[in-house]
């Protein structure tokens, strides 16, 4: 499978069947590729036999050597990202992770999955979540909730 995702500000992002339990970063100066190697933690996850991946590698090892500046991003280093969670939520800590940020990360896998179930291209409007002139599409994003469990019945 492929799925390939445009941001409005040019970014695209490919999902694809052929990096199972990895992501590929791809730039101006070559690629990272970063993976969980060859480590399975369900007998479902997608590992590919004889599955010889790194967990770490690059189109040139030198961007694996080189150095962030000063000037550079960083991104916060979590070495326990679920336990960060549940402190915020106790108020001991900030998220490190701001929620809105989860929440796209996590919609656009979403949003790819059901995709790949339709076997189409689809529009996505992030403004109203829904995908646009598409009520087939429109009726994955959710299903019937069972009680007592469900925000369905919070309140009722």
């Amino acid at each position: 499978f492929m799925v390939k995702a445009e941001y409005d500000n040019g970014v695209m992002m490919f999902t694809s069947g052929g990096y199972p339990n990895g992501i590929r970063y791809e730039g101006t100066e070559g690629w990272i590729w970063v993976s969980r190697g060859n480590y399975q933690a369900s007998s479902s996850d997608p590992v590919a036999k004889n599955n010889n991946s790194k967990a770490l590698d690059a189109s040139d090892p030198k961007i694996l050597a080189s150095q962030i500046s000063e000037n550079e991003i960083r991104f916060t280093r979590s070495d326990e990202h679920h336990g960060n969670w549940l402190d915020a939520i106790q108020g001991k800590a900030e998220l490190l992770s701001p929620v809105e940020i989860g929440h796209r990360a996590c919609s656009v896998c979403l949003i790819s999955h059901i995709a790949m179930k339709m076997g189409r291209k689809l529009a996505w409007d992030p403004v109203k979540e829904e995908f646009i002139n598409d009520p087939e599409a429109n009726s994955h994003l959710s299903r019937p909730q069972r009680r007592p469990w469900g925000t369905d019945y919070v309140n009722a």
